[in-house]
């Protein structure tokens, strides 16, 4: 079982997908290479190779690594009718534990969206050093979440979810969140992708609380099995209160940043 077992479908629907300027920052990496392959890590139901297939004609193949298998279910649905004859492969194993599925493979571009916190991230980018081109990308991305997004409402909801599961952020059935214990970019410094470019895309997202609650039913700090038998009473109260925000801001508008690391070997950059 993992942490997000049974959240497939929320997560789907739910969960924002990627900007428009990290989709084309992601294809330029990819430039001249006659057919690339991508391999994305902790895929979930698959959004950033969704967001990236119809936008690179070129790309041969694609493999997905996520633990959990009703996520990569998933995305096989959403991915079916954008690959068009590509091959696609779907690893149901931690990003650690990926292996090169045929002899001579060799990926051109490695993602990991919104996931790189929940890994062993040595591992996986020692990983990511077998499997990988010479001149690969590795390109680690994200944007935070609600549970840290500092707005009225957001804090107002936080407060509302600690009133009912307590003060520490949860994450998995019985255990907290703390968050990574340094940044990416020092993982990074000290793995074979040494040179990083970093980007930041700012953006504004409006919610509307029905697409709220259903965003935390994706989450690790606010899954319907955390609550148990009190979910439904949960869902009504959060309702409740993003209907009152909603009503005294103007609207529920989250104001964030999205941050992608791009990093190469020494001397891989194109």
């Amino acid at each position: 079982m993992t942490l997000f077992h049974a959240a497939a479908d929320a997560y789907s629907r739910h969960r924002p997908g990627l900007p428009d300027e990290v989709v084309h920052l992601l294809a330029g990496t990819l430039r001249g290479i006659r057919r690339p392959a991508l391999l994305d890590l902790g895929s979930g139901t698959g959004q950033v190779p969704a967001a990236l297939l119809p936008v690179l004609p070129q790309l041969a193949r694609l493999d997905l690594v996520d633990a959990d298998r009703d996520m990569l279910h998933q995305a096989g649905i959403t991915l079916h009718p954008l690959l068009t004859g590509r091959a696609a492969a779907f690893h149901p194993v931690r990003a650690e534990e990926f292996t090169a599925p045929v002899k001579g493979y060799r990926a051109d571009l490695v993602t990991c969206a919104r996931a790189f916190h929940w890994m062993d991230r040595p591992a996986v980018l020692a990983m990511a050093d077998r499997v990988t081109a010479r001149d690969a990308t590795l390109a680690i991305m994200g944007d935070g979440s609600l549970w840290t997004h500092q707005a009225p409402w957001t804090t107002a909801l936080r407060e509302l979810i600690q009133s009912h599961l307590g003060a520490e952020r949860r994450a998995g059935t019985t255990g907290t969140y703390s968050g990574p214990d340094r940044r990416y970019e020092d993982d990074l410094a000290e793995s074979a992708f040494c040179e990083v470019e970093e980007h930041h895309f700012p953006l504004r997202r409006a919610w509307t609380p029905d697409m709220v609650v259903g965003y935390l039913r994706s989450t690790s700090f606010a899954r319907p099995a955390l609550f148990g038998d009190r979910h439904p009473r949960f869902e009504a109260e959060a309702r409740a209160l993003l209907e009152q925000h909603a009503a005294k801001e103007g609207g529920l508008v989250e104001e964030t940043v999205f941050d992608v690391l791009l990093a190469r070997r020494p001397g891989g950059a194109r």
